[in-house]
């Protein structure tokens, strides 16, 4: 096994309805995370703000 180079050092903080608050150690702003579109359909909610969901995190980042 390889040596570790990494260990991510986040803290999550759970606002109102669906939206998160994502801390990163290192970047001084938060990352937002919540629904919009389809998702806040699925789901039955309607938020005050829309915020892009961890699955969009995860599809840019396979696709970066």
């Amino acid at each position: 096994m390889g040596d570790l180079i990494h260990v991510s050092k986040v803290r999550i903080v759970k606002d109102k309805g669906p939206v998160r608050r994502a801390f990163i150690e290192q970047f001084p702003d938060p990352v937002f995370y919540g629904v919009h579109g389809g998702i806040k359909r699925f789901y039955g909610v309607e938020p005050e703000e829309e915020h892009p969901t961890t699955l969009d995190h995860v599809i840019a980042a396979v696709g970066g």
